[in-house]
């Protein structure tokens, strides 16, 4: 491939060149994106991940999309984090079920030294089934994220959220910077990054782009880069504010998923939350515009996902195939 190749990646992007492929004729866009996401990737197969919480509720952030922040009256409650051989034992009933990568979220500001080693064992336990193995547990610092690594951990979950410009109104307790630096650490300790956003918080076309922009100007974009939809939950006040109505358009989310590909083109792009809800006509395009993973199961941390039979449908009436990731260290 050349230099100049629109399917090589690029870290010089501007925002305005990042609005810009928003605004492209949707067909245009998407047949751009399906070109691109063939340069690098198999279109029929899509990663299947699976989702564990495994600390539930009392969050001190107030994040206003989540139902887990302690802000919030949402009933869910705080629990204690699980115990290593539940938490094994779901993941191999993922594994058993088609699960490629087992994801373990934790609802925590930032991870304490205290949990570090019931994570370590949690994670290599879970490396040892044969799977990738992804974690979110909030900030981390740099030595934690180089334990997480010595202990099997593949990839680390941060997402932005949302552009820079828009963020205040999502969250206050964490910066933007904490973030990044999060994310700086990961690098750092050889961990692969997840990292994306969510849509429909009530942010403007400018401000999506401003998420993807954040993402494709990074040293090294997300290896995994989640888009969400927003999953309103009542008691938290981006769900209040939602009610009862789709927090965006589906062809614009498709055009999201699309400009993901395009300026990330080499990451796998997941199509997250919110997909319970999404017709099958709509996944087709998000996976015809680029996006190759999702998280399997019935839940999705706390909140309702597709699953089994649904996404067994899915793939059959799209012909679609799960992908095996290429590794050198699974189990046997």
């Amino acid at each position: 491939m050349s230099p100049t190749d629109p399917a090589q990646p690029r870290h010089d992007w501007t925002l305005a060149e990042v609005e810009g492929l928003f605004a492209r004729p949707f067909m245009e866009l998407v047949f751009e994106a399906a070109s691109t996401h063939r340069r690098w990737f198999d279109p029929s197969e899509i990663q299947k991940a699976q989702l564990l919480s495994i600390k539930t509720g009392g969050c001190a952030e107030n994040c206003g999309y989540c139902s887990q922040s302690a802000h919030f009256r949402t009933g869910v409650k705080a629990e204690k984090l699980m115990d290593a051989e539940a938490v094994l034992a779901e993941a191999r009933a993922a594994r058993d079920g088609g699960a490629d990568r087992f994801c373990m979220g934790a609802a925590w500001r930032e991870l304490k030294d205290r949990d570090t080693p019931r994570l370590t064992a949690m994670i290599a336990g879970v490396k040892a089934l044969g799977l990738e193995t992804c974690a979110t547990l909030g900030m981390l610092t740099a030595d934690q994220a180089r334990q997480l690594k010595a202990a099997g951990l593949d990839f680390y979950n941060h997402n932005l959220d949302t552009g820079p410009e828009y963020y205040a109104e999502v969250v206050t307790t964490r910066t933007y910077q904490d973030r990044l630096d999060t994310l700086d650490h990961v690098r750092a300790a050889g961990m692969k990054t997840c990292c994306g956003g969510i849509v429909g918080m009530g942010e403007s076309r400018r401000d999506r782009a401003g998420l993807l922009h954040a993402l494709a100007t990074l040293p090294v974009h997300p290896d995994s880069l989640p888009v969400n939809a927003l999953a309103p939950v009542a008691g938290t006040p981006l769900g209040d504010r939602a009610g009862a109505s789709p927090t965006i358009d589906p062809i614009e989310f498709v055009r999201t998923v699309a400009v993901a590909r395009l300026v990330c083109p080499r990451s796998v792009v997941r199509l997250s939350a919110g997909r319970e809800s999404m017709s099958v006509e709509t996944q087709a395009l998000c996976f015809l515009a680029g996006a190759n993973s999702i998280f399997v199961g019935g839940k999705l941390l706390t909140a309702p996902n597709a699953g089994e039979d649904a996404d067994t449908a899915l793939f059959a009436q799209l012909d679609l195939r799960p992908m095996i990731a290429d590794r050198e260290d699974a189990a046997a």
